[in-house]
């Protein structure tokens, strides 16, 4: 994920070096979207996800270390919560009985 971040910043560097921010034509546009295309296509076939549930009891759930929340789901129908300290789901109503994250961690393939 890091890596396509990096490529991403470096690709789009190249086009502003070039100059082609104010002048760029339909064919710039479309060759730099398969070039985008091509890029995530590399990165994600290098890629492993894994995901896992952390239900937790109260408005609160923490994910296991080496795990990110990428969303929450919270009891009694509330739909207002938060990630918190990029590791922590947070339910933002009030007598929450129960709190569940989503932990995703990105790996390259082995």
């Amino acid at each position: 994920m890091k890596m396509f971040g990096v490529l991403l910043i470096l690709s789009l560097g190249a086009v502003l070096i070039d100059g082609c921010v104010s002048e760029c034509s339909l064919s710039d546009l479309s060759s730099l979207n398969s070039l985008m295309r091509s890029m995530a296509e590399t990165v994600l076939a290098n890629a492993r996800v894994e995901c896992s549930d952390s239900h937790q009891k109260g408005n609160i759930a923490s994910c296991p270390e080496g795990t990110t929340p990428v969303s929450c789901s919270c009891g009694m129908g509330c739909g207002s919560w938060d990630i918190r300290s990029d590791t922590t789901c947070h339910c933002q109503c009030a007598g929450m009985d129960w709190t569940t994250a989503r932990c995703c961690k990105v790996s390259a393939k082995k």
